[in-house]
């Protein structure tokens, strides 16, 4: 049975793509969770529809990255903490921490897309990236320094 592909499968291929599926595979698995329409003119159709949205939608989605990156390219994030001896923190600076404080600056960036490999333990200047949409990668600066 062909198939036009609504959704990318691992193992069967992108969304677009026409695939020729067993007929048992495709009624009672890819059709009823709506993963693919069947192979017709209409079908093309409303694939060739669903790609255009598609991309208008990623077209926006890289102009906001694109807004944000530009706003956060200067961004400082200062973080006050207590800390011991030899500089070592009384706990960590995480990425939720950091999304916090970027949500108090006014950017909503969850805290899965901050690339921070190790939670920061001593105090310093460190550099942070953020991952944006549509492949974009902001690097911002954190400075951990100790309560007076």
């Amino acid at each position: 049975m062909k198939v036009i592909l609504q959704k990318d499968i691992p193992n069967l291929g992108d969304a677009g793509d026409v695939k020729e599926v067993a007929g048992g595979y495709a009624r009672n698995y890819l059709l009823p969770k709506k993963l693919v329409i069947p192979a017709s003119e209409a079908g093309k159709k409303v694939i060739e529809h669903q790609k255009r949205i598609i991309k208008l939608k990623k077209e926006k989605r890289k102009k906001e990255s694109e807004k944000i990156l530009e706003n956060l390219k200067d961004l400082e994030l200062k973080f006050i903490v207590q800390v011991g001896e030899e500089g070592k923190l009384f706990g960590s600076v995480t990425s939720i921490d950091i999304a916090k404080e970027l949500k108090s600056k006014g950017f909503e960036i969850d805290k899965r897309k901050i690339m921070l490999d190790n939670p920061i333990k001593q105090t310093g200047e460190f550099e942070i990236t953020v991952k944006l949409d549509e492949g974009l990668n902001a690097n911002i600066k954190v400075i951990v320094d100790k309560e007076q």
